[in-house]
């Protein structure tokens, strides 16, 4: 794999992916759902952060502000910051720090990521597309959040979780957003999930010493994967975020940002 992006891969079709399907920049699109698909999810009292109640929205564009200043600039993606409630995913006792930059555990050894990462891995899924994103595959739901927001973003989404307790405690966040097109699946994320392929993006939420083939095999022609991969043998080397972008020549890598996430491992639990 090289480590320039192909020039090919600046503008990228969605699903069904087919490189003469690439079309010329459009305005800006709205959002796959709109914001009201979100409002009155998910009742539960929680403390407020900062002297702001966090069922106020001006919490969540305080949020959104500070994304923009550090360099997110797609709006599609910061529209959905915006909307999708983080406190929801996190307990209660956590709930104060929700819109802090800042990652929290969520039980079973995992965290829900920063949203600064977050909102950057979307943005380069994103990147190129002048429509809404076609069919994603996430690897490692977590407790939902990023689900929920791809789901303002893309057509439709499967997401994998291979620890039950997780995947229980994501279905339960999720279901009083009532997204159709968002499909939990319990399963070992490694192998992907090769019934919903092929696949318009990919995006993972831990990172392994390489990307596994089963990604790249479920990924469509034109497509983008977005991945935390380690750097090297060293493990005190860390991660990076790595963008696969596949073209009928080939696939072709950048190395982006150092980042932190949980180790990528195989098998349910």
């Amino acid at each position: 794999m090289a480590n320039k992006r192909p020039a090919d891969a600046a503008r990228r079709p969605v699903f069904p992916v087919r490189l003469d399907m690439i079309r010329p920049a459009a305005p800006p699109i709205k959002p796959v759902l709109s914001a009201s698909r979100f409002a009155g999810s998910a009742h539960r009292t929680v403390q407020p952060a900062h002297g702001l109640g966090l069922d106020s929205a001006a919490v969540r564009q305080h949020m959104v502000r500070r994304l923009s200043q550090q360099g997110v600039t797609d709006p599609r993606v910061l529209h959905a910051m915006g909307i999708v409630e983080r406190h929801r995913f996190v307990d209660t006792a956590l709930a104060s720090q929700a819109y802090e930059d800042t990652c929290l555990p969520i039980g079973l050894g995992q965290t829900i990521s920063k949203p600064g990462v977050v909102a950057h891995m979307l943005e380069l899924l994103c990147q190129g597309l002048d429509r809404p994103l076609g069919r994603v595959l996430e690897i490692g739901t977590g407790c939902g959040y990023q689900a929920a927001l791809l789901g303002l973003l893309a057509s439709e989404v499967y997401t994998i979780e291979r620890l039950r307790g997780l995947h229980a405690k994501a279905r339960n966040n999720l279901r009083p957003m009532r997204l159709p097109h968002v499909h939990l699946v319990f399963g070992d994320g490694m192998a992907g999930y090769a019934a919903g392929a092929p696949y318009a993006g990919i995006i993972a939420a831990a990172g392994g010493d390489a990307v596994p083939a089963a990604w790249i095999d479920q990924l469509a022609v034109g497509a983008r994967l977005v991945a935390p991969v380690s750097q090297g043998a060293d493990k005190q080397a860390g991660q990076a975020l790595v963008v696969i972008d596949k073209t009928a020549r080939g696939c072709h890598q950048t190395v982006m940002d150092a980042v932190q996430f949980v180790p990528l491992k195989s098998g349910i639990a």
